[in-house]
């Protein structure tokens, strides 16, 4: 072999190389994380130059595309069941921590002045109180002029996580909640327009004046929207932030649940914010792309470690450290290529 010759060959080898590493990868899902993982595979494909392509179509979506194996990762702020994963051969892992606030649009409300309790929103979204000037509101509200106008109440028409954080919130408030709508990611809903997303939800209380309706907190204060205050389990008023869904996650046992699946609504604590959750990252346990699988977990491990501070930049909460080895020990003995080998190392 001539010294020409070897020296091509090595460097096609090396350009191979580099180029089978140069994976981008793509999820779908969840809208409640789209700020977050935007802001992380900016930062990731600087760094690494990887770019993951991420579609901010609802949970519902996100949970249909990984079923179908369409995108390398589905996200969902509703974690599936142990047995749900097994059926359908996923890995289920928390990725951020945030909240879901109420948005309102009422000429001369500044944001956090307005408070609303559980039930309160419950009765709202059932179409039994249906005025701002309602007894049941300006009670809790005194000092704030509420108008003698009819509330419209806006709510997500697609398949959300959001929604399953709202109602699951909703359903522990209020019996009748429970008994009559319950808590999913879509549901039939009593009253209210629906907007798909976030962003239509947003659209629709923006435009409408006397509206409300609810959205990811980093989505509400990137777009200056007016939230409500909200009185917890332990009845504190609240305002929502990174240290009150801090407050509502200081409790819980992802050890202890399958699939990490914790729900993190109406937990205890003078401080936590009552509708706080996590989104949850699902992948195939078998994969038929190991290379794909493995730069989408290569993304969220250096997400965890260098990522905590944007995500405190728009007040979610970054995964912990110690769950962030429990993640990464679940992908160890649960992700593997098709010969059954493990992935992670």
């Amino acid at each position: 072999m001539s010294r020409t010759f070897a020296s091509l060959l090595f460097a096609s080898t090396v350009l191979a190389a580099g180029a089978a590493q140069a994976v981008d990868i793509t999820g779908a899902g969840a809208t409640f994380p789209f700020p977050i993982y935007a802001k992380w595979a900016e930062a990731y494909k600087q760094k690494v130059g990887v770019r993951m392509n991420y579609q901010s179509i609802g949970s519902g979506g996100g949970i249909a595309q990984i079923k179908a194996k369409t995108v390398d990762f589905g996200a969902s702020d509703m974690p599936l069941k142990a047995e749900d994963l097994t059926a359908a051969g996923l890995v289920q892992f928390p990725a951020i921590i945030g909240g879901v606030v109420p948005i309102v649009n009422l000429e001369g409300v500044a944001p956090g002045k307005l408070a609303f309790t559980g039930p309160v929103l419950a009765d709202i979204y059932l179409g039994k109180i249906k005025s701002w000037n309602d007894k049941a509101i300006a009670d809790l509200n005194p000092g704030v002029n509420l108008p003698a106008e009819p509330i419209t109440v806006v709510r997500r028409s697609d398949g959300s996580g959001t929604t399953f954080l709202w109602t699951d919130y909703l359903s522990k408030a209020s019996p009748e909640w429970k008994q009559k709508v319950g808590a999913s990611t879509a549901v039939a809903w009593p009253e209210g327009v629906g907007g798909k997303g976030n962003e239509g939800v947003a659209a629709y209380v923006q435009r409408i004046k006397g509206s409300i309706g609810y959205v990811e907190y980093a989505y509400a204060k990137k777009n200056r929207m007016t939230h409500a205050a909200m009185r917890n389990r332990d009845g504190q008023v609240v305002q929502p932030d990174d240290s009150a869904f801090q407050a509502a996650a200081a409790g819980a046992d992802w050890k202890g649940t399958p699939g990490f699946g914790v729900i993190l609504t109406d937990q205890p604590g003078r401080a936590s914010w009552p509708v706080t959750g996590a989104s949850f990252i699902l992948m195939q346990a078998k994969q038929d792309k190991p290379q794909n699988a493995l730069e989408v977990m290569k993304f969220f491990d250096w997400s965890f470690a260098n990522g905590a501070r944007m995500a405190e930049e728009l007040d979610y909460v970054p995964i912990p450290g110690p769950l962030a080895k429990e993640i990464a020990a679940a992908w160890k003995a649960q992700i593997k290529d098709g010969s059954g080998k493990a992935l992670w190392n």
